[in-house]
């Protein structure tokens, strides 16, 4: 598993400066936006569009990710240390007790397999 990290990516220093608008305006419509392994500790994402968006092995201890509708970003292997997630909407591979896990304890999100 990876650390987290700052990534070399101007939409990933859109998200890191939390100018969620800008993010949102100049994310290309329709491409997957990879932000694989980023260090988002402490952001506010709340008006995030986070469609096709990759943050698989991603970071988010202490974000706040209220009211996101997550459902079409990957987030296998994310952590969600500590994060408000109140209203999100998460991928259905995902079951409560995962996200509650990686809220409380940190631990990485899995995928469950159908």
């Amino acid at each position: 598993m990876s650390q987290p990290r700052q990534l070399d990516c101007p939409l990933y220093r859109l998200l890191y400066n939390e100018d969620i608008s800008g993010f949102n305006n100049r994310k290309p419509p329709g491409e997957e936006v990879n932000l694989s392994g980023g260090d988002f500790r402490g952001l506010d994402f709340r008006a995030l569009d986070a469609e096709g968006i990759n943050f698989s092995d991603a970071y988010f201890r202490g974000s706040d990710l209220r009211g996101l509708d997550l459902r079409q970003a990957k987030l296998e292997g994310a952590s969600l240390a500590h994060a408000q997630i109140s209203g999100a909407y998460f991928p259905a591979e995902l079951s409560a007790d995962e996200i509650l896990m990686s809220v409380n304890f940190g631990t990485r999100l899995r995928y469950r397999t159908r």
